[in-house]
């Protein structure tokens, strides 16, 4: 089952006699799917200085943040979304009421106003075993602060798993929220990321860190 989009709603509902009837006639349709808890993953996009997130969660929170599309970045939002209706749930539905938090906690970190997020994470995506206690260690760094890969490997218990890390990182699957950007190599620079190396530079100087 794909995830059912605010678009193709519209498209369900073109015989509207009018657009006031078809914003109401979505907007119950959203709420009826509240209402008879029709709905598991709720996303919204979130406008940031790099492009728009999708922000993706469930009851227990943040499930995934997927950053802006493009060369060398993450994926095409809907590629995205697909993704969560297989590994999460079928039960997906664009309701931006439903992230009032993680958007407004996004746009005060973009506008310099919040260091630390205060949502809860749903960790359903996490690999678990090495990769879980790496990204655990990921979301303890500080605004402002960097870690090695080798920092985060010995934090998640094996001290030569450097690449492994890395790894853990690439697979990040709430980038900005649980601060992968804010892990860089030893020998310098500022490594890969979901993003593009731009998108993380461009964080780290934001931040301070660098």
């Amino acid at each position: 089952m794909n995830p059912l989009t605010e678009k193709q709603l519209e498209k369900m509902l073109r015989q509207a006699p009018s657009d006031a009837d078809l914003d109401r006639a979505v907007k119950g349709l959203l709420a009826r799917a509240e209402r008879d808890g029709l709905i598991d993953v709720a996303y919204a996009e979130v406008d940031s200085p790099y492009g728009a997130l999708l922000v993706a969660r469930t009851d227990r929170g943040v499930v995934r943040v997927a950053l802006p599309a493009g060369r060398g970045r993450e994926r095409p939002h809907d590629e995205v979304l697909e993704e969560l209706a297989t590994d999460v749930s079928p039960r997906i539905l664009e309701s931006p009421d439903r992230l009032d938090e993680e958007r407004r906690e996004l746009e005060e970190y973009f506008e310099g106003r919040r260091q630390k997020f205060d949502v809860p994470v749903d960790w359903t995506l996490t690999s678990p075993g090495f990769r879980s206690r790496a990204l655990h260690a990921v979301a303890r760094i500080p605004y402002g602060k960097t870690r090695t890969y080798a920092e985060i490997a010995k934090s998640a218990g094996n001290a030569r798993a450097f690449r492994a890390a890395g790894t853990a990182c690439g697979h990040n699957p709430i980038p900005l929220i649980v601060p992968c950007h804010r892990v860089v190599p030893s020998a310098g620079g500022v490594g890969n990321y979901g993003g593009g190396a731009e998108m993380k530079q461009g964080l780290l100087d934001f931040e301070g860190a660098l």
